[in-house]
């Protein structure tokens, strides 16, 4: 597929195409390597991580010539941080316990998931979809301008709704598949929806002026009721 083709009307990037690849590693492991639902669900935990880690930097090189910027990271930077942080520690709980068999408080310790990450055998994956969300960092934001113009309250919010929208949809279906016995076909599945999702999320992102919170010239905003 050339790169100047369209996803939902919207044109695929390098940096999209990288995540597509990269998501096609979690196919292959469901497809052909026997992964298992647990599998699947924990790499998804430590892609939303991922995305969190990836946030505070997307913070921190924002608008860095500006001193009032400055002072609001300050403050923003390690609220960030502890709340995005409680977050994903309240969705690795959900993973941990409800689809790998662990006690609650177990699951919260960091050999617990160390074990999990090593046992499942996702490592691999887990790097690959990081090293995405690099490409996109490096392409779109830092070499594209966006940091220059970046909306710091758009840059905090933003991955909130990103992951919230996976979180829901990955749970249940994470459900659905196990009340189904984890059939390989329906694993792809949900491996493939939360790839379509993750894409048009991006996508939107990293349209003309979507950090600076302003709708591009060529697609202003509907008027909402």
């Amino acid at each position: 597929m050339p790169l100047s083709l369209a996803f939902r009307g919207r044109r695929l990037t390098p940096s999209a195409v990288a995540l597509i690849l990269a998501n096609l590693v979690p196919l292959a492991g469901v497809l052909f390597l026997g992964w298992t639902l647990f599998a699947t669900l924990l790499l998804f935990r430590l892609e939303n991580v991922t995305v969190g880690v990836f946030s505070v930097l997307t913070l921190l090189a924002a608008r860095p010539r500006e001193p009032l910027a400055w002072g609001a990271k300050v403050l923003m930077v390690p609220f960030f941080m502890f709340h995005y942080g409680m977050f994903t520690t309240v969705h690795g709980v959900f993973v941990m316990s409800l689809f790998g068999d662990l006690p609650a408080k177990a699951s919260q310790t960091p050999a617990a998931f160390y074990h999990a990450v090593q046992s499942t055998g996702i490592g691999a994956a887990a790097l690959a979809l990081a090293l995405s969300h690099g490409v996109s960092f490096v392409l779109n934001y830092i070499g594209g301008g966006e940091y220059r113009t970046a909306n710091l309250a758009l840059l905090m919010s933003r991955p909130y709704g990103r992951v919230m929208v996976l979180h829901v949809v990955i749970l249940l279906g994470g459900f659905l598949v196990q009340l189904m016995g984890s059939p390989v076909p329906a694993l792809a599945l949900l491996v493939v929806l939360k790839t379509g999702l993750d894409l048009g999320a991006h996508l939107r992102e990293h349209q003309p002026d979507a950090a600076s919170g302003t709708a591009p010239a060529a697609a202003p905003a509907r008027p909402t009721a």
